[in-house]
């Protein structure tokens, strides 16, 4: 049974989350799918509804100014890449937390890296992320590196000049962004470990040193945005995490197909490997 509903922000901002109940008696306890940049959170459903089949309660939700979480214009908006993990993603794990249950985090590409960002993380148990990388253009494929500089450099300006945000829609790309989401987010992949290399984020990112949970990151050989060695980039800022990097010899999965039907044996594996970290806890 799904159950929609409204969480807000330390700051007020109301966000539209969906909770799926779990269907099992025995309960393994609580996931919340922190999803990638521009994809709304009806894109994991399939994913909810078996995890919830299999024993948890699951909590999707939109950060700030995307699917059912935007407002009316993006025009004007002042959500950003920061807030969405130091507000937004906060605010759902503070909503979802409960004293005798484990919380885990599922994410999926930027949603691995927010978990450093919110500083209520040690509320949370574990963590296994799909195709969570660097976003930097020299991991990937030389194909892929001339359509990222293309829409960073060609695209991505003009719609922002005409549009005043980042209307992804017309490139069939994701939902449209904000500008702040937009402009952070091009800045940061300019660099090969993302926000880490940036000088002025140094206060920002101090909080992944205090993640301590042990992580997964699963990664496609075929996932252009997110190859194996974007995710060892990315990840050695949870420099004091237990994580383990996965690679997924795959090359007809890309950077959304962790997520389609057909990755359902990838989901098996990471609700097994969550169940065995909540079953450690005292």
């Amino acid at each position: 049974m799904l159950t929609p509903l409204t969480i807000r922000a330390a700051d007020g901002y109301p966000l539209a989350c969906t909770l799926y109940s779990s269907t099992q008696l025995i309960r393994h306890g609580t996931i919340i799918v922190a999803g990638a940049t521009g994809v709304p959170q009806g894109f994991y459903r399939r994913f909810a509804e078996h995890a919830s089949a299999r024993g948890y309660r699951v909590m999707t939700f939109d950060y700030r100014g995307i699917g059912q979480s935007a407002p009316a214009t993006l025009k004007g908006f002042g959500g950003n890449f920061l807030d969405w993990g130091r507000l937004d993603l906060a605010a759902v794990i503070e909503g979802c937390a409960m004293e005798h249950e484990p919380l885990f985090i599922v994410g999926h590409s930027y949603g691995g890296s927010a978990l450093g960002l919110a500083a209520n993380h040690a509320r949370v148990s574990a963590m296994y992320t799909f195709g969570t990388g660097a976003g930097w253009h020299g991991w990937m494929p030389w194909v892929e590196q001339v359509r990222v500089k293309l829409m960073w450099h060609v695209m991505g300006p003009l719609l922002v000049k005409f549009h005043g945000y980042l209307a992804w829609r017309r490139l069939r790309l994701g939902e449209d962004l904000p500008l702040g989401v937009y402009q952070q987010w091009k800045c940061w992949c300019r660099y090969p470990h993302f926000f880490f290399d940036d000088p002025t984020m140094s206060v920002a990112t101090s909080g992944f040193k205090a993640v301590r949970i042990p992580i997964v990151a699963a990664n496609a050989s075929g996932d252009r945005w997110a190859p194996p060695r974007s995710r060892d980039a990315f990840m050695q800022g949870y420099v004091n995490a237990s994580w383990c990097g996965v690679d997924i010899n795959d090359m007809s999965l890309g950077h959304m197909g962790y997520f389609r039907s057909k990755a359902q044996p990838l989901w098996d594996t990471a609700l097994e490997w969550l169940e065995k970290q909540g079953n450690k806890q005292p």
